[in-house]
């Protein structure tokens, strides 16, 4: 299966990123819905990395839905670079596997995947020269009858998310 051109299924991404391969595909080997969304970053790839690795402590989305109205931090975590598989992230995924300064890969937590069924995210980082970087997430899920619903909020959620983070790495050069 391939991720859809145009809203909700991608936003951001290049044909290239949207075609190319990510870890999570290994993990939801035949999923229902596909999902890309990519953001450029005006920070070199290894500080925008260790802002998406503030994933295992915070959303970094819309806080009031995501985070119970508690503030995403704003300034680096001591220790949140340290990723081990089965460490928390996201909220609703646990680490998979980490290409250290690259991508994190989680896989959906088991309450999660009652709701939802089998799902995995890839989380990647691509240098873009010296200072600069892309920031692309990828989520495959097998929620087939709600594949539609669920693209939209995750178009809405992972908009802000990378953007947040895009930001956050910004400010930190």
């Amino acid at each position: 299966m391939t991720v859809r051109r145009g809203l909700p299924w991608s936003w951001g991404a290049t044909d290239a990123e949207i075609d190319a391969s990510y870890p999570c595909a290994e993990l939801v080997p035949e999923p229902a819905v596909r999902m890309i969304r990519a953001v450029d970053v005006a920070a070199p790839a290894a500080v925008t990395f260790r802002w998406v690795c503030q994933l295992t402590r915070a959303p970094y989305s819309y806080d009031l839905i995501d985070n119970l109205g508690r503030r995403s931090p704003r300034t680096l975590t001591p220790g949140a670079d340290t990723l081990a598989p089965g460490t928390p992230f996201v909220m609703i995924f646990q680490v998979a596997d980490v290409v250290p300064g690259a991508e994190i890969t989680g896989v959906g937590r088991p309450g999660p995947v009652r709701r939802f069924g089998p799902m995995a995210c890839t989380y990647r980082v691509v240098p873009v020269g010296e200072h600069a970087s892309r920031l692309i997430g990828r989520l495959d899920l097998t929620a087939t009858q709600l594949g539609a619903p669920i693209a939209w909020g995750d178009l809405l959620m992972m908009r802000k998310q990378l953007r947040t983070l895009a930001a956050c790495a910004e400010r930190s050069v």
